[in-house]
């Protein structure tokens, strides 16, 4: 939203549709776009990295346990660390896991290879516009203008 809010005021787009709310600033008041036209191509830096959320790691996974391949759910995954934490394993792309409760329990604070687990697939950093296809749109406003009926 702050780029788009920086884009119009720029001048180098227009709102296209809202929501009704209204952006109030000291000097100027404006609809809060939804969906914005660029009146000429403005580079969009393509190196920005994903951020790591639980949801993201869903995402990745496809909701599916990375151990057993079940698919419980998302309020019943839950995310692994492959190296756990308590052995000095990170908190990034790598060494995160969607996992099922029973797999998770079972694995504990050991790596897959001392519990006898295997993961379905190794798990890698997404490319950015990837996995921001992967999300989807936030707003049904987007829809017509993204994907094609």
């Amino acid at each position: 939203m702050p780029r788009a809010i920086h884009l119009l005021i720029s001048d180098k787009a227009e709102v296209v549709e809202t929501d009704g709310l209204v952006i109030h600033s000291q000097t100027m008041s404006f609809p809060a776009p939804v969906v914005i036209r660029l009146h000429y191509f403005v580079r969009v830096p393509y190196n920005l990295p994903m951020p790591l959320s639980r949801r993201a790691i869903l995402l990745r996974d496809s909701f599916t346990c990375q151990y057993c391949g079940a698919t419980p759910g998302r309020e019943h995954l839950t995310i692994d660390h492959i190296l756990p934490r308590s052995r000095g394993g990170r908190t990034d792309w790598e060494n995160t896991v969607a996992a099922c409760g029973t797999c998770n329990r079972k694995k504990g604070s050991r790596t897959p290879e001392e519990a006898h687990m295997h993961l379905l697939h190794k798990p890698v950093r997404p490319r950015f516009w990837a996995m921001a296809l992967m999300m989807g749109p936030g707003n049904d406003a987007w829809r017509k203008y993204l994907f094609t009926p």
